[in-house]
């Protein structure tokens, strides 16, 4: 079981790095190219970039857990079907998104609480990250597909390809012909194209058991993988809450500083999400390909190997921000007010993402079961109740430093709560054993 799950997971957390790390990338380049004004600007537009990224993991996940299960159940023509259905309907609504972020793109950022010194700059950036809205959503799914169908090494190849694009193409744009905070957005776009490039050859050859071909939309089928995959949304749409909460909390105690800060560590941070992540997503297709075939002991044995593989990247992050925060955050600025700030930050929140790792762990695990109900009531917990009450009663006793431990307090509570609430053993046998029911009435 080690072996097949670090031949998945290995291969999703690299790609999830990297991916993480063009992010990191462009940070730097706007940061030294741009300005700190710049890397405000991005973190205000951060939260609907997160909430579209949310979007293609829903369809993938959603899609991806019933290709598995269907492949380990022997339906591949259900699986394949699946596949096209989910390919065909997001292709038309990530063009219907990317025409309304072109128009109301002034309107969105004011939404999102750009100030009136931030809101050019956001615009700037939301505007020309909106034309490139199709091959970025449709190469984070064909990403996942590859990857459920059974060439995880595939999507760890063409993810790096489309960093090292996003790497060269971000310093020329910005640094040899001046582009600005907008070469930071086209580069992110092109990097996906080649992304996207080098996937699609796999389905058109028919490499594994997934291929395209035009369907005809079954909403039925539509709502039942977005049911499924709807807590990767909410996952996403609860972290882009979380960051405008944030910057909310940031303006009222410190100000544009603050956010600048913010900005930082979410750079610095997003690297250790999106591994945690990627272990998760590797584990997956694990997970529901044995949900078809029935067996409850390897599903819990890959549940509870991802959950010690996450606690150990985690220490290894805690390790790593307190030893070189310093040094991390001074590749992005070189003002030593923001410098202070984001080390504080960085110390503190890096302790939350012990709990971060096993949270996502069984969001996606539940998602597998296809009960997503308790990965839905993680997310309202994690983002919508618990980090407002911890907001608000830190600031009240420490002031400006408790912004900082107000994401530690949510994620342990929600952490608590669902394994209170959601037994994980208990939820795998019963799904087996409704299962079995089913098939022999």
């Amino acid at each position: 079981m080690l072996k097949e799950f670090f031949k998945y997971a290995i291969p999703s957390a690299l790609a999830m790095f990297i991916s993480s790390l063009y992010t990191v990338i462009d940070g730097i380049f706007v940061g030294q190219g741009v300005g700190d004004m710049a890397l405000a600007a991005i973190n205000i537009v951060l939260p609907f970039t997160v909430m579209l990224f949310g979007l293609a993991s829903m369809f993938a996940i959603g899609g991806g857990s019933q290709v598995s299960k269907y492949i380990g159940a022997g339906e591949s023509d259900k699986a394949v079907n699946i596949f096209r259905q989910v390919f065909k309907f997001l292709l038309i609504l990530s063009g219907i998104i990317s025409l309304i972020c072109i128009i109301f793109t002034e309107q969105i950022v004011s939404l999102l609480g750009a100030t009136e010194g931030l809101k050019g700059l956001a615009v700037e950036y939301l505007r020309f990250y909106a034309i490139f809205c199709i091959p970025n959503l449709i190469g984070i799914v064909l990403s996942s597909f590859v990857r459920n169908d059974g060439r995880p090494k595939l999507a760890m190849i063409s993810t790096i390809l489309g960093a090292i694009t996003n790497i060269i193409l971000d310093y020329l744009f910005i640094f040899e012909f001046g582009f600005g905070i907008k070469g930071a957005a086209i580069a992110t776009g092109l990097g996906q194209i080649i992304t996207v490039a080098v996937l699609i050859p796999h389905f058109i050859q028919r490499k594994g058991y997934l291929s395209f071909g035009n369907v005809k939309l079954n909403f039925e089928e539509l709502k039942t993988f977005s049911k499924i995959g709807f807590p990767s949304f909410f996952a996403q749409a609860s972290y882009s809450v979380i960051v405008l909460i944030h910057n909310v909390m940031l303006v009222k105690f410190i100000g544009e500083a603050g956010i600048s800060a913010y900005s930082i560590i979410n750079y610095i941070t997003t690297n250790t999400y999106m591994v945690l992540y990627g272990l998760t997503l590797g584990a997956q297709p694990l997970i529901s390909y044995n949900y078809g075939k029935k067996d409850g002991k390897r599903m819990l044995g890959f549940y509870k190997i991802t959950s010690v593989t996450a606690t150990v990247v985690s220490v290894a992050f805690i390790f790593i921000s307190f030893v070189f925060g310093p040094t991390l955050i001074g590749i992005f600025t070189s003002d030593p007010q923001i410098a202070s700030l984001a080390y504080l930050a960085l110390r503190i929140a890096s302790f939350s993402y012990l709990a971060v790792g096993i949270n996502l762990n069984t969001l996606v695990y539940f998602q597998a079961l296809e009960k997503p109900k308790y990965s839905n009531l993680s997310c309202v917990l994690r983002s919508i109740i618990y980090l407002p009450l911890a907001l608000i009663v830190l600031c009240t006793i420490f002031g400006a430093n408790g912004i900082w431990a107000g994401t530690i307090v949510s994620e342990v509570l929600t952490l608590i709560t669902i394994s209170i609430l959601a037994n994980v053993k208990g939820s795998t046998h019963a799904v087996l054993r409704v299962d079995q029911v089913q098939v022999e009435i």
